[in-house]
């Protein structure tokens, strides 16, 4: 290790004394004293056997044997600068990127506004966020294709994945103007059987919240409309084309503008988180940990 970590000093002591044809300039640039890389430059040619400069009043020229070695040590050495360079500009900010992995309903929920507050303070990171149901946000975790994953319970995870709760949020059932008579009096979940209902699609963690839900009350939950996203169930429901269940949050607005009904239920709906989901296993960027930061923050 010692021979190896003495051969990278002479290499690099080398790239430098011929990039500026002087031994002066290279000590002053290398913050050395010119005896040492005179020493270590004549250690380098005895070990290669070869001259690798000529020497002169006015300073030093390769040799040809010198100048197929810089050829060489000129490509790696400016690849480590450059990586150098890279990483200190990730590590003041000035750079990277994090890519997330999230559900429709966690990032309008909680995600955007914390990522506005990152991008506030860190403008020159680049954020990448995939849309994506709460299982496939976790595949692609898995898979490595995403530092986090902000998703909604409920969702299964095994190690090295880890889940930490970050923010509570409840959902109600809603149902357009023509649902106005049902909408006026408290109902039970039971009496809805002949209404029809609009879901997301089968392989959403709402999806499985809500056949277990229905499962407890001894109903089957069998939607009559599916829609692709969240966002796709409130304007379904304006149009009266079913009731739905929908962050209360997020239909705050529509309610009290009249476009939508809350249709009030007995049977308690369970809360619940929007997540985020980190592979322990694997170190983050310094980028990604100060979102982590941001995101655990309360």
């Amino acid at each position: 290790m010692e021979d190896s970590m003495a051969n990278y000093d002479y290499y690099r002591i080398f790239y430098y004394v011929a990039q500026y044809k002087s031994f002066s300039r290279a000590a002053e640039i290398l913050e050395n004293n010119q005896p040492n890389i005179t020493r270590c430059m004549n250690n380098l040619e005895n070990e290669l056997g070869c001259k690798l400069f000529v020497r002169t009043n006015r300073g030093v020229t390769l040799t040809p044997e010198g100048t197929r070695l810089y050829e060489h040590v000129a490509v790696a050495f400016e690849q480590i600068e450059v990586a150098e360079k890279e990483i200190s500009m990730d590590n003041s900010l000035e750079s990277g990127i994090v890519t997330i992995g999230a559900s429709e309903t966690a990032l309008r929920l909680m995600l955007l506004n914390k990522l506005e507050e990152f991008h506030e303070k860190y403008p020159r990171v680049r954020l990448r966020i995939s849309n994506h149901s709460s299982p496939q946000a976790v595949k692609a975790l898995e898979d490595g294709l995403v530092d986090f994953a902000v998703v909604t319970t409920p969702i299964t995870i095994k190690k090295p994945l880890q889940k930490t709760s970050l923010y509570s949020f409840r959902e109600i059932l809603i149902g357009g103007r023509k649902y106005s008579d049902i909408a006026a009096k408290m109902q039970s979940i039971n009496n809805l059987a002949d209404i029809p209902f609009i879901s997301l699609g089968g392989e959403s963690a709402t999806r499985e919240l809500y056949m277990q839900y229905f499962l407890n009350h001894n109903m089957p939950f069998n939607p009559d409309m599916e829609a692709a996203t969240t966002d796709q169930i409130l304007p379904m429901v304006e149009h009266n084309l079913g009731l739905g269940f929908y962050p209360e949050e997020m239909a705050s607005e529509f309610i009290q503008k009249g476009t939508i009904l809350p249709i009030r239920i007995f049977e308690p709906v369970p809360y619940r988180t929007v997540c985020l989901i980190q592979d322990t296993s694997k170190p983050h960027s310094v980028a990604a940990g100060k979102l982590e930061e941001i995101l655990l923050k309360r």
